[in-house]
């Protein structure tokens, strides 16, 4: 056989272990893997001291094109995340206008994403109060799963994303179960943190500990809770997203062995900053749920060493320098963190912590590969995609702001050092970032279905 590519020399990841073998492949999928690979190949990549991994599959990204393009586009949130050795995204229902809540704005952002992706991508479906009758379409078009907010959006903007009250959450979880279509909640408690939140600006409290505590661990608990128990009652497949807290966590794990299907993401900036080291980076730091107090991050350290967390994700919520300035309260509320994923949590988990390299796969690839019914996704295994990437583990840099592809080039990452590094992504075969070329070739990102 003659190869497409072959990969040698290389520690590769496989679902239980990591082994000395060559890669190859063909016809972008994964062809051979054996322990010395003799055939012929058109190029070879060699790994020598390098982890061969799957590429991450980030299920949790804002791109807001169309409508709010200068947020973020395709084509600048897919070179972000390449660099950062993620291989596949599934993009949110919200931040572009008009927000994926029928057919109509989802082939707006079907046609937008064409010939702009370096990386394979697909979307969410969103659930609000106006679209009960609309879930079976977006459904139908494709959609990977649906998104609904607990927590409080506030806007005013014509298009624009609404959270659900509990009949809209009912129904549409009793709809979902009927589609078989997984509902993923952004879960707080809705009067509790935007009361505590107008009382702390009132009161001038502006510090990251003030911050958290506006929007305390038992209203991420409570949010849960009730997702759960609307979960039970329909029947409908349930996933938490950005869970920053261990009480969150173990009340999830608890309705898990009662028989719920619920599983449980969490995101790198729960781990890599605490509240008390937010107002050093400034609002670059804020987001929903906030970055934690150190107490509450070592219990999620906990849950994640293990096992208690499903999956990694960036949500990767990217603004405008201006939206980043004031004060937490009046600052945009999202960070830019598509091009840190796996190099900094490889950093935290494997090489500070001992995480086995096998596991970090299954968080950031095999996990949420399963989980979205991606099957030919999210593992090293012959006739799986040949999305893979290359970490060095022996490699340090700095975040500096002119090596960020983001269209607006802010992160709260800026000047953290990180002792990892993505050197190669590989989406179906094909180099679409190489450390030292930078971005290489044009746009090849084809849209996922689930099957």
């Amino acid at each position: 056989m003659t190869f497409d590519l072959v990969i040698k020399n290389g520690n590769v990841v496989l679902r239980d272990g990591v082994y000395k073998v060559d890669i190859g492949i063909k016809d972008e999928k994964i062809s051979c893997i054996a322990e010395q690979i003799t055939g012929d190949a058109k190029e070879v990549i060699d790994a020598t001291g390098q982890y061969v991994m799957p590429g991450m599959i980030d299920t949790h990204v804002h791109i807001s094109e169309p409508g709010r393009t200068e947020w973020e586009g395709f084509e600048t949130g897919s070179k972000s995340l390449a660099a950062g050795g993620t291989t596949s995204y599934v993009e949110m229902p919200l931040n572009a206008l008009p927000a994926t809540i029928n057919k109509e704005a989802l082939d707006l952002k079907l046609e937008a994403a064409i010939h702009q992706n370096y990386v394979d991508y697909a979307f969410y479906g969103g659930l609000v109060p106006e679209n009960l009758d609309k879930l079976k379409e977006l459904s139908d078009a494709g959609v990977l799963a649906f998104k609904c907010f607990l927590s409080d959006i506030t806007s005013d903007v014509p298009g624009d994303f609404t959270n659900v009250d509990d009949y809209t959450l009912y129904k549409g979880m009793q709809k979902l179960a009927e589609l078989d279509q997984l509902l993923c909640i952004h879960a707080e408690n809705p009067s509790v943190t935007s009361g505590l939140s107008k009382e702390f600006a009132r009161e001038g409290k502006n510090s990251g500990v003030e911050y958290a505590e506006s929007r305390p661990v038992f209203t991420e608990v409570e949010a849960v809770q009730r997702a759960i128990l609307f979960a039970k009652e329909t029947g409908c497949k349930l996933h938490l997203v950005h869970i920053s807290t261990s009480e969150a966590i173990q009340t999830i794990l608890k309705a898990r062995a009662e028989g719920v299907d619920v599983t449980v993401e969490s995101c790198p900036h729960y781990f890599a900053f605490t509240a008390e080291q937010v107002d050093e980076i400034g609002p670059r730091a804020k987001c929903q749920p906030p970055i934690r107090k150190a107490e509450d991050q070592a219990k999620l350290w906990d849950e994640l060493l293990n096992g208690n967390i499903d999956w990694l994700t960036s949500d990767h919520s990217p603004c405008t320098e201006d939206l980043k300035q004031g004060n937490l309260w009046e600052a945009w509320g999202g960070i830019s963190g598509a091009q840190n994923n796996v190099d900094l949590m490889f950093d935290l988990a494997v090489k500070q912590r001992g995480l086995p390299v096998h596991k970090f796969v299954d968080l950031i690839a095999t996990n949420p590969a399963e989980r979205f019914n991606i099957t030919y996704k999210g593992e090293i295994a012959v006739s799986k995609d040949a999305d893979i990437i290359l970490v060095d583990p022996n490699q340090s840099y700095v975040v500096k702001r002119e090596d960020l592809y983001y269209k607006n080039k802010h992160s709260a990452y800026e000047g953290r050092k990180i002792d990892c590094r993505v050197t190669k992504t590989i989406v179906r075969g094909n180099v679409v970032f190489d450390l030292e070329k930078g971005i290489v070739g044009s746009p090849i990102g084809k849209l996922i279905s689930a099957k």
